[in-house]
């Protein structure tokens, strides 16, 4: 779980991010789901669009896909959320708080 602080700080770091996919009427997919848990294992941050035509509710489909991706939802703004997961890579300079 991650405190205000941390969550402030992750939203800070989004707020630069460009989406990196979209979630539409065709829901949460299995290729969309492993296409944003590499860009997770790669980055640790991702910003995601939620598209108007998503049959579910923006609040409950974010936390759907942190479940699915195993990651901390950091924050629904809009049509776009925000997703943090420490990358397991060891060779990476992780997010540090």
């Amino acid at each position: 779980m991650l405190n205000s602080k941390q969550r402030s700080k992750l939203r800070s770091l989004a707020s630069n991010l460009k989406p990196i996919g979209q979630v539409g009427k065709e829901g949460l997919s299995e290729t969309l789901v492993a296409s944003f848990d590499e860009a997770l294992e790669a980055r640790e941050l991702i910003k995601v669009n939620l598209l108007p035509t998503a049959a579910d509710d923006l609040d409950n489909l974010a936390a759907n896909l942190a479940d699915l991706l195993r990651a901390e939802l950091v924050t629904v703004i809009g049509r776009k959320a925000v997703l943090y997961r420490r990358s397991s890579r060891q060779d990476f300079p992780h997010i540090s708080f």
